[in-house]
């Protein structure tokens, strides 16, 4: 099913809930407006029929000779190619599944060359920010424009030491929703002979991601972000450093023959992508990832439409809460996916989370978005809150937050408030849990 765009002759795709209804303190039931896609987008209705099409032929990849294993073994491979268009990647590179994005960090971080200089920037999501250890990383305060983090990292590359680089730069900030400047942090790297790893969880659900045009060498995304939420991840790019790396994990799939020696035992290490895909994949994930990134890339003009009318009204709203300050990297006129955070002059963040939850049915994120430094440095060291829109996104949702947070921040509460394990809770909090819970 999908749903029209007013003033375009396509329509966008449905997202599984989005007719969902949430209890509120009041008693009341009220269509849930999700304003959390940043952390984990709701599963498309197409995705969600594909993965029931698939499970009663769900059986063992790689490894069976029935036929409903042929079948899961084709719609696995058949998912490199899906995952590889909506990358634009090359058709040398690799495709190799993983769990998440930061499973997929930690892959191409193990995978590295010995004594691989790596240059990132400090405001990056912990994903693409811990992974990398040692005396040969160097992190960037990031600068205050675009056009700075592109000198920057001209300086530090001519700073670094001969041998293999890389250079890690995410496509959008999950803090500010800000887009990098991706393609010139790339023509640096390229004159200093780096590679590129382009964190792309946040900017893949929301603009196309080209490979070959932003010329990088590994890009990295999660389904969960792309409205494929069944637990899949992937890292794309170039096979050479992933070939000649130890497997991430060890087991069944990463073996190409096993021999006894008495004391020892003898292993041949399967070629990529098998090489780090140990164990029993996730087949129902990866189809499930598949089928977004086929569905994604049929609708990017009307996707991108829809979330940046959306935002230009959530940002305009935003600015006439009394309090309100939003975060910013490089400045307010600067180009941004659907992400906002900000804090609101003398409110608990987390408590407005919880009010605007248990009060009106909105889901926002408080907290630092596991992006502590650039949340602190942002916030002036305190927490923030971030709505986040996506295709389940809609005006209605947009105007009842902008009127629910005026509201809390000018008149108040409308109930009492407890602190319950660290987190703001209602007193005497009387709403039911899905009976699924229960």
């Amino acid at each position: 099913m999908t749903v029209a765009v007013p003033g375009s002759i396509a329509a966008l795709p449905r997202v599984v809930g989005a007719a969902l209804r949430v209890p509120l303190v009041t008693g009341e039931r009220v269509e849930y407006a999700n304003l959390d896609h940043a952390a984990s987008a709701p599963c498309l209705e197409q995705v969600r029929d594909a993965v029931d099409e698939l499970l009663p032929w769900y059986a063992s990849v790689h490894r069976g000779a029935g036929f409903a294993s042929q079948v899961s073994t084709r719609v696995y491979e058949q998912a490199r190619d899906s995952v590889r268009r909506f990358l634009g990647a090359r058709s040398t590179d690799t495709v190799v599944f993983t769990r998440n994005t930061t499973d997929s960090l930690n892959l191409l971080a193990r995978s590295l060359p010995r004594h691989t200089s790596v240059v990132l920037f400090d405001t990056e999501h912990h994903a693409a920010l811990l992974p990398w250890r040692g005396p040969h990383v160097r992190r960037l305060r990031t600068p205050g424009t675009p056009a700075e983090a592109v000198l920057e990292l001209d300086r530090a590359l001519r700073a670094t030491p001969e041998g293999p680089r890389l250079v890690v730069v995410t496509g959008a900030s999950n803090v500010t929703g800000e887009v990098w400047p991706v393609a010139e942090l790339a023509a640096v790297a390229r004159r200093h002979g780096a590679r590129v790893a382009l964190d792309a969880a946040q900017l893949a659900p929301h603009r196309p991601v080209d490979l070959r045009a932003l010329d990088v060498d590994y890009a990295v995304l999660s389904g969960h972000k792309v409205y494929a939420p069944f637990g899949t991840g992937v890292l794309v790019g170039r096979s050479d450093w992933l070939q000649a790396a130890e497997p991430y994990l060890v087991g069944g799939g990463a073996t190409a023959r096993v021999t006894d020696h008495g004391d020892r035992l003898g292993v041949a290490w399967s070629a990529v992508p098998e090489r780090h895909e140990a164990g029993s994949p996730n087949v129902v994930g990866v189809h499930a990832l598949a089928v977004a990134c086929d569905v994604l890339g049929r609708h990017w003009e009307q996707t991108v439409a829809h979330e940046r009318e959306l935002l230009s009204r959530l940002r305009a709203g935003l600015a006439t809460v009394p309090g309100v300050h939003e975060l910013s990297l490089f400045g307010s006129g600067h180009d941004r996916v659907g992400v906002v955070s900000f804090v609101v002059g003398g409110q608990d963040v987390g408590f407005l989370a919880a009010a605007l939850s248990a009060e009106h049915g909105i889901g926002v994120r408080d907290g630092a978005f596991c992006a502590h430094v650039a949340v602190h440095r942002l916030a002036d060291g305190d927490r923030a809150l971030r709505a986040s829109l996506g295709l389940g996104s809609t005006v209605e949702h947009v105007d009842r937050f902008v009127a629910a947070l005026r509201s809390l921040v000018t008149e108040g509460s409308r109930c009492d408030y407890e602190i319950v394990d660290g987190r703001w809770v209602p007193e005497n909090d009387q709403r039911a849990l899905p009976p699924f819970l229960r």
